[in-house]
């Protein structure tokens, strides 16, 4: 379990530019006076109140880690500033006399306006951001671009024409000529005698299926005209078998005897 916790968030405008100094061991230093302001109605006149309190913050490099130099390079007076960090007191002697200051030792910075536009060159959390999000809003232009050249938006402005070319010049072509050739050949008429020709026309026409059938039915209705002679034929009686002559006398042998 933790013996204690020492954390400090501020959210204020810088009073003034950032001082920088730089110890022996070459890091710098930078000290900003941070003011945070906060406001509320007074119950008894119901006019807003303001109190700002001002904080004294110290950004230290650390290591590899250029905390110090980029805020002395960036922060201005009336910057908007984040700040994490953690209290801690000081004493030194001045004159015999022993002084003490309490200061907000920064860990994490981020400037919140654009201010400091020549921070976004080089500085800690805007050069984040250019690398990071900030790079990809950059590029988000380009992959519109890329769209707008032959992506997602312009597919259907090209395909488009084509649909139109195809639905709205084939659908005549097709259906004219079927509309045109029903007048010419008379309907009805010239397809009932015409077996072969009928049998392409008859696949979305109901109307001439019975045309068709038409022929089939007239040549049933011969056969029996057909049949009528050979029935005719075995009706009509027949000949009679010719009758044997009757003998004459004049036949019999003379040499029998009687």
């Amino acid at each position: 379990m933790a013996r204690g916790i020492n954390k400090v968030i501020l959210i204020g405008n810088a009073g003034n530019d950032a001082e920088v100094r730089y110890m022996p061991s070459g890091g710098a230093v930078a000290n900003v006076s941070l003011a945070t302001t906060e406001s509320w109605r007074d119950k008894t006149t119901g006019q807003m109140q303001e109190r700002t309190e001002w904080h004294r913050v110290s950004f230290m490099d650390r290591g590899n880690f250029r905390l110090g130099q980029i805020a002395g390079d960036y922060i201005k007076k009336g910057s908007k500033v984040y700040v994490e960090g953690s209290l801690r007191t000081r004493e030194w002697e001045k004159d015999g006399i022993k002084r003490y200051t309490t200061e907000i030792i920064a860990n994490e910075m981020q400037l919140l306006d654009g201010r400091g536009d020549q921070a976004g060159q080089g500085g800690f959390d805007n050069n984040a951001q250019n690398g990071g999000f900030g790079g990809q809003q950059q590029q988000a232009p380009a992959m519109n671009n890329m769209g707008n050249q032959g992506g997602f938006q312009q597919a259907p402005q090209q395909q488009a024409p084509q649909q139109n070319n195809g639905f709205q010049q084939r659908a005549p072509q097709q259906q004219a000529p079927q509309q045109n050739q029903q007048p010419q050949n008379n309907g009805f008429q010239q397809q009932a005698p015409q077996q072969q020709q009928a049998q392409p026309q008859s696949f979305g026409s109901w109307g001439q299926q019975p045309q068709q059938a038409a022929p089939q039915q007239n040549q049933q209705q011969a056969a029996p005209q057909q049949r009528a002679p050979q029935q005719q034929a075995q009706q009509r009686p027949a000949a009679p078998a010719p009758k044997p002559a009757a003998p004459s006398f004049d036949d019999f042998d003379d040499d029998i005897p009687f």
